[in-house]
């Protein structure tokens, strides 16, 4: 069975940065879409950014030039490097994976905290 698990999180102080891992164990295959989300209190969850199997990615709006997704395909790991962080990126960070050759096709991580403030 395939699980998600996430790293990483934490306080930090706005300008501060901080790196999220998630490895995905259980799966025999590198997932086709590996990406992060975000879900911040009494808010909907959304999209942080995904990176495909072969590397492209995307990145919403509001984390351009401050975030940069990665990932190992080796590893089955993705990362996300989050930089110049705002008070307005706290939230729960959530990994995701996607791949339509499975069954089910998407998974979900436990959630990391991500707490900016001074």
């Amino acid at each position: 069975q395939v699980q998600l698990v996430e790293s990483g999180g934490g306080l930090v102080q706005p300008g501060g940065s901080l790196r999220l891992s998630c490895a995905a164990s259980g799966g025999m295959f590198s997932f086709n879409v590996m990406g992060w989300y975000r879900q911040a209190p009494g808010k909907q969850r959304l999209l942080v950014a995904t990176i495909t199997s072969l590397g492209t990615t995307n990145h919403t709006d509001s984390v351009k030039g401050r975030f940069a997704i990665s990932r190992d395909n080796a590893k089955n790991t993705v990362n996300l490097q989050m930089n110049s962080l705002k008070p307005e990126d706290t939230a729960v960070y959530y990994c995701y994976a996607f791949d339509p050759r499975v069954i089910p096709s998407q998974y979900w991580g436990q959630g990391t905290q991500v707490t900016v403030s001074s």
